[in-house]
């Protein structure tokens, strides 16, 4: 019995993971707006009831995709992660994402791009989304604790950013100055902007192909937000 119900799971996570390849595959030729189970199902060669026994709708399957997609990107940065000099780590991370993003279009822009009408991620999104950020805040936190992070001067900041700083990023990184958290924000912005422009084409004609404009712009973010 134990065998069997083994063999079973084994069986659906391989199907699971053959419908979520059969979904991103729809990414790549009509995007997140048109996935659709019943496009799946037929290419699987499955009645579309037997499918929505693994997802039960579309936006079922869109937020394993997304998870997917946040843990692959977490997984990538993480190992990039040295634990060594940190402005050195922090423009690893860094070419870590970028490298992920180029290799990955369609699960970028299925995090990163533009909203899908009708869905609204769960919170179970939120882990998986988190583990870049809270890897460079503790990276922060390191450098903050053996001297390598210089604090910036303060810029006024209105209240509204000063409290949603103390709500989240405070709670998440107590060791890490005030200033600094701001320009994490800055830079974390600036990252998927620069990343947006490249997958985009944004920068054809300008700074295409974009690897030296990459790496001087990690490189003055780790400065910005005061990696020494």
């Amino acid at each position: 019995m134990n065998a069997g119900r083994t063999a079973r799971e084994r069986a659906r996570a391989e199907l699971t993971e053959e419908i979520k390849t059969a979904a991103r595959e729809q990414l790549a030729t009509v995007g997140a707006e048109a996935l659709s189970l019943r496009a799946i199902s037929r290419e699987l060669g499955m009645v579309s009831s037997a499918l929505y026994r693994y997802f039960a709708s579309r936006d079922e399957l869109l937020t394993a995709l997304i998870i997917d997609a946040y843990d692959a990107l977490g997984e990538a940065a993480e190992a990039a992660a040295s634990g060594g000099d940190p402005v050195d780590e922090w423009i690893a991370i860094y070419a870590a994402v970028r490298d992920w993003a180029r290799a990955n279009p369609q699960e970028y822009a299925l995090i990163y791009g533009s909203p899908i009408s009708g869905y609204q991620a769960p919170q179970t999104t939120v882990q998986p989304a988190s583990r870049v950020p809270l890897l460079l805040l503790g990276l922060l936190q390191r450098a903050q604790a053996s001297g390598r992070l210089v604090t910036p001067p303060e810029a006024p900041a209105p209240s509204g950013v000063l409290a949603q700083q103390t709500e989240v990023l405070v709670a998440l990184a107590p060791d890490v100055p005030p200033a600094v958290l701001v320009r994490t924000v800055i830079v974390w912005t600036q990252l998927f902007g620069m990343l947006s422009f490249e997958l985009f084409g944004q920068l054809v004609g300008t700074m295409d192909p974009a690897d030296e404009f990459f790496a001087s712009a990690s490189r003055q973010m780790a400065a910005f937000v005061g990696l020494s």
